[in-house]
């Protein structure tokens, strides 16, 4: 019986194992976390950057955004515009100019690369025309016997071409402003070759210094005006555009070619002037780009001219009172 009345002892053995795996929930929750960090500080530093009158218009587009797309905007910073992708940088303050991002100063610098271009290549073309000018005179005989009384030389206005005065064979008729027959000859080939280029012209009369007045009170400075007035209308006749003349000018005494010698025969000319575009503009805005139009483009010009012109030893005794 004491058997029947004892409870039989139960023992439970539990086995333990190794750490199973706990979830990869946390990790999403920590980089939701991060995101929500990142999208916080974002968002404070736009607020951050943002004009007064920004927030407002972004303000007024949550409030009212179908009004604010209706009218194109609101606001001083047009924020419906900045939040549907366009319209003001917000991440720039105002009067803050990026690197490279200045019209004015590119349009600057493209004008004046622009220019700069244009001057080379017409300096080119005008080059380019006084070779060709001096291989016409070399291969016209009638020409060739006068180039010694052609001058040509690159001036910082245009190509230069004087007719100049020899002791004995003057471009015209003594006191008067008729051309000689070889004048006419030498404008008349001129005329032909100066209207195949685009540039303008402008004529100007010289004498030399030997006073010279008439009855009439004529001096040389009319003399000098109406010979080279004669020379623009043989220019015209031979061929040359009308058009292509923008002023014809006489300057009597005042320039002379040989200032060392104001008696030199070669102070009595004919200064024809192929005109750059800055020369150009100048004139058509009533001035002129330097003191005077016959400007040589290195300070020994006059010298050289002067040399090419006499032959390097030709004596300038010639005093006739017409000039």
């Amino acid at each position: 019986m004491a058997d029947e009345g004892q409870r039989p002892i139960i023992v439970k053995k539990i086995k333990k194992g190794g750490h199973g795996h706990h979830g990869g929930a946390w990790k999403i929750a920590y980089a939701d976390f991060v995101t929500a960090m990142m999208a916080f500080f974002l968002l404070m530093w736009l607020l951050g950057s943002t004009t007064k009158g920004d927030m407002e218009g972004i303000a007024n587009y949550f409030k009212t955004p179908l009004k604010v797309a209706m009218q194109g905007g609101s606001g001083s910073g047009d924020s419906a515009s900045i939040l549907q992708g366009g319209g003001q940088d917000l991440t720039r303050r105002n009067g803050q100019v990026k690197k490279g991002d200045t019209p004015a100063d590119k349009k600057t610098y493209d004008l004046k690369a622009a220019r700069a271009a244009l001057e080379h290549e017409e300096a080119e073309r005008l080059s380019r025309l006084k070779q060709k000018i001096e291989s016409t005179i070399e291969a016209n005989p009638q020409l060739k016997k006068y180039k010694n009384q052609l001058l040509l030389d690159v001036t910082s206005e245009g190509l230069r071409i004087q007719i100049v005065d020899e002791k004995n064979r003057p471009m015209f008729e003594s006191a008067k402003a008729e051309l000689q027959p070889y004048t006419r000859d030498i404008l008349d080939v001129l005329a032909l070759v100066l209207n195949d280029v685009p540039n303008k012209l402008s004529l100007s009369g010289h004498t030399d210094s030997t006073p010279y007045m008439t009855a009439s009170g004529y001096t040389n400075w009319e003399l000098s005006a109406d010979r080279a007035n004669a020379s623009r209308r043989e220019l015209v006749r031979g061929g040359l555009a009308d058009d292509k003349i923008l002023r014809v000018v006489g300057l009597a005494a005042a320039n002379h070619l040989d200032p060392k010698d104001p008696f030199n025969p070669v102070n009595r000319r004919i200064s024809i002037l192929v005109m750059n575009k800055r020369t150009e503009e100048a004139v058509l805005r009533g001035g002129s780009s330097s003191n005077s139009l016959d400007v040589p483009a290195d300070a020994d010009g006059a010298a050289k001219a002067v040399a090419s012109a006499t032959g390097g030893g030709l004596a300038a005794t010639d005093q006739e009172a017409a000039n």
